[in-house]
């Protein structure tokens, strides 16, 4: 993912649409354990609950980008998401996860270019913007990715909303936070490092449907 600095999350232009990046060459596939739920048995707007070590969110998935939210249920079956880090955090932007590499990256470690080793393509729909809370799929710059197809995995939660509207019709959202918009300002107030990386490591315990 491209460097962008605290200052440049009010600005326009190109650093904030590279805001939610991911560095170009998603290689990580991870192997499928014992799915933790039945996608099947999901309504077409399902609901779940994001916990993480600064606390929980009930998020809910729109049916109307039904590529990523199928691909976010079938990884969220397999736990995919389990003990991830939130590695790239800007308070006044956004709180960005999904890089597999983080599990087990050591204090330091540059993160931000895994992935389950594929792309989704993309889903605009002009009703579904960056608000606060809203989830929206991370993906390389246009250089690289013209049709702005997502990652495969990693995504971003909307921290302020009037700096991240800039980024809608360029960066898929397919869903938001309905409950816990005081934990998205907990984890982006935390202390970061270099490359926006929390000091302390804010993970994901789980993410499993609200039944």
């Amino acid at each position: 993912m491209s460097a962008l600095s605290l200052g440049a999350c009010n600005n326009t232009g190109k650093k904030a649409k590279e805001a939610a990046e991911v560095t170009a060459g998603e290689t990580t596939i991870q192997a499928a354990p014992q799915p933790a739920f039945d996608p099947a048995t999901l309504p077409e707007n399902p609901v779940f609950e994001l916990k993480t070590t600064e606390g929980s969110m009930i998020i809910r998935l729109y049916g109307e980008t039904p590529l990523h939210r199928d691909n976010f249920v079938k990884l969220a079956s397999e736990r995919f998401y389990d003990n991830i880090l939130f590695h790239r955090v800007i308070n006044g932007f956004m709180i960005q996860c999904g890089d597999p590499e983080s599990r087990t990256a050591a204090q330091g470690q540059r993160l931000g270019s895994g992935g389950p080793g594929y792309t989704v393509p993309a889903e605009f729909v002009p009703t579904l913007v960056h608000k606060k809370g809203a989830i929206a799929a991370a993906r390389t710059g246009d250089a690289v990715n013209p049709e702005k197809a997502s990652s495969g995995s990693q995504f971003y939660i909307v921290h302020n909303e009037t700096a991240c509207r800039q980024l809608d019709g360029n960066y898929t959202v397919f869903g938001e936070v309905l409950e816990g918009l005081d934990i998205i300002d907990k984890i982006a107030t935390v202390q970061t490092g270099p490359a926006d990386r929390p000091v302390q490591d804010v993970r994901i315990i789980s993410i499993l449907p609200v039944l």
